[in-house]
């Protein structure tokens, strides 16, 4: 096979070792004789890697690919890095695992690995949400843990978020400190598989009310919740961890009256009923958003399959379920946590709330109005709960969110949450349907008061070695020819998050953005509008971003306002994504 490199024929040969498995060895044989070079190339050109999510990709043979052994040398890999990182201490980390196809099998063996290091294990008993696990390190002094998801990819793919002892996801410099280690395993006999029973610990569901009683002390508005406790609620799981946990906060919040998506509510690895279990997609809320239209309810909300992301949908000004995108609900839970802690003198002086640079600037509009500090950090939640972790001892989060629908309220975790929001999400429309409000009406009065802001994300999928290729190619071109005007707007500044250098295009003059590299480029138009350009860390894909805003003088003027910024949107886009 002539497109073959050596150092990935190299480790084809590897695989076809004795070191494996029969059942391997067969399947990257047959990929061999039936000649697929393509899917040999993919499989083995490299070595998987941490990403702003940790370990992620398609199931399957080979190096490239979620496997037990590169499940099982991530695992070796993160144990050694444990025992260097914390000598002498007794090590502790805790397992759980979503409704992937082989998820529980692969937090077996993740439980197994770890026990045989001589690691005590904490492993769930059955699936639980990648919060739960956060909370699950904190909660039992844990050095590190792992949660067995690939969040919201389509069934063929499977991951491994990584996490140290503060509950959040790995970041640097251990990210890739891990990765040297987990590299320095040259060999399957250096993987530890032979399980050390004593030292893996079961967690069952009592643990759950450990966790929802914590999250019921957050409560801002219990009254309200009591006053709206026939609020009219929808939920779906979309076939994973949420069902687990979703009704029991729900209930133990005082709502009595939810309603489950039941043909979505068993949890199933292949998400039958969804081309892709994601609640940004309006195809995998179109259940959830149906059933909430039948029974008039207030707050339709579906969250993904390791349930860290939640979706929302309410009644419009025309009495129909709209969905909601993530800038919105963020903004939503921002304005609601600081209006109701100010309306009860809650508000402290350190008080600081947190989005992503992709995330749109009506979070930090409404947090100025508050008086409250905002910050802002590179793209992914874990760059959040770092924020969160460095400010522990001097600044008070509040509430934190990013456009792809992952939300916190409180600091008991160090990720997104979706259980927590769910529970969030339902005292707002609770507190405000007290005040005559639906959730719609108080996201008007916003665009009235800040502006109405409008996002668009478009995802270019490029998979494979080529596809790699291809999104390097394009963020370099894009460095190399940048645009000097988008949509007929000119381009005012431009960030580059790599070089860590703002530009200002008229005079030159440049600053320094105090945030670490990251392969990001954001260009500025002098109206203000925001376009950034970024390859993700989790998918094969390159995201670009767009944020645009316009004064909102009435709600009257709603549709015809979103009409003229979607215009904008398209004309922006169209000449950024080639």
């Amino acid at each position: 096979m002539s497109n073959i490199d050596q150092p990935t024929q190299n480790r084809i040969n590897q695989w076809l070792s004795p070191q494996y498995d029969s059942d391997t060895v067969a399947s990257v044989q047959k990929l061999i004789d039936n000649n697929l070079e393509t899917d040999l190339i993919d499989s083995f050109y490299k070595e998987l890697e941490f990403g702003t999510g940790g370990l992620r990709g398609l199931m399957g043979v080979g190096s490239n690919r979620i496997n037990k052994y590169t499940i099982g040398k991530a695992t070796q890999g993160l144990a050694n890095y444990l025992i260097r990182q914390f000598p002498g201490e007794k090590l502790r980390v805790a397992v759980s695992y979503d409704s992937r196809n082989n998820s529980q099998d692969f937090g077996k063996l993740v439980a197994d690995v770890f026990s045989a290091n001589g690691i005590q294990v904490f492993l769930f008993k059955e699936l639980r949400p990648t919060p739960v696990l956060s909370f699950a390190v904190r909660h039992f002094g844990c050095q590190g843990g792992v949660m067995l998801t690939a969040s919201h990819n389509p069934k063929e793919y499977n991951g491994y978020k990584a996490y140290w002892n503060d509950g959040g996801q790995l970041v640097a410099p251990d990210d890739t400190n891990v990765i040297e280690h987990v590299n320095a395993i040259s060999s399957v006999s250096e993987i530890r598989f032979q399980a050390e029973p004593r030292n893996i610990t079961l967690i069952d569901e009592d643990f759950d009310d450990i966790y929802i009683q914590a999250n019921k002390k957050l409560s801002i508005n219990p009254d309200a919740v009591a006053a709206q406790r026939n609020l009219k609620i929808v939920f779906s799981s979309i076939h994973g961890t949420g069902i687990t946990m979703v009704p029991k906060i729900l209930e133990a919040w005082g709502f009595q009256n939810i309603h489950l998506v039941n043909e979505q509510a068993t949890p199933d690895g292949n998400f039958p009923t969804v081309i892709y279990p994601n609640p940004e997609e309006e195809e995998a809320m179109s259940m959830a958003k149906q059933k909430g239209q039948q029974i008039d309810a207030d707050v339709v909300l579906a969250t993904d399959p390791d349930a860290d992301r939640v979706g929302l949908a309410v009644k419009n000004e025309k009495g129909e379920m709209q969905l909601l995108n993530g800038n919105q609900i963020g903004s939503l839970l921002i304005y609601y946590v600081l209006s109701a802690k100010k309306e009860k003198q809650q508000l402290k002086d350190n008080d600081y709330i947190v989005k992503t640079i992709v995330t749109s600037n009506l979070m930090s509009a409404i947090g100025d109005a508050f008086g409250v500090k905002h910050i802002e950090t590179l793209t992914g939640f874990k760059f959040i709960g770092q924020v969160m972790t460095a400010q522990q001892n001097t600044g008070n989060y509040l509430v934190g969110g990013e456009e792809s629908y992952g939300f916190l309220v409180g600091d008991l975790v160090r990720d997104k949450d979706a259980v927590n929001a769910c529970a969030f999400i339902a005292e707002m429309a609770a507190y405000f349907k007290s005040r005559g409000k639906s959730l719609f009406e108080v996201l008007l009065e916003l665009y009235q008061q800040f502006g109405f802001y409008q996002e668009k994300l478009i995802s270019l999928t490029k998979q494979g070695k080529t596809g790699a290729e291809e999104i390097k190619q394009m963020m370099v071109d894009l460095r190399a020819k940048a645009p000097k005007s988008l949509g007929g707007i000119d381009v005012r500044e431009i960030r580059d998050y790599q070089t860590g250098m703002a530009t200002i295009l008229q005079t030159g003059a440049q600053s320094k953005i105090d945030l670490p590299a990251s392969n990001v480029l954001q260009f500025i138009t002098v109206q203000g509008d925001v376009i950034s350009a970024r390859p993700s860390g989790t998918e094969p894909k390159i995201k670009f971003y767009c944020s645009v805003k316009e004064p909102l003088d009435s709600s009257g003027d709603y549709e015809s306002v979103s009409k003229k910024l979607q215009d904008k949107v398209e004309r922006i886009m169209a000449d950024i994504v080639r």
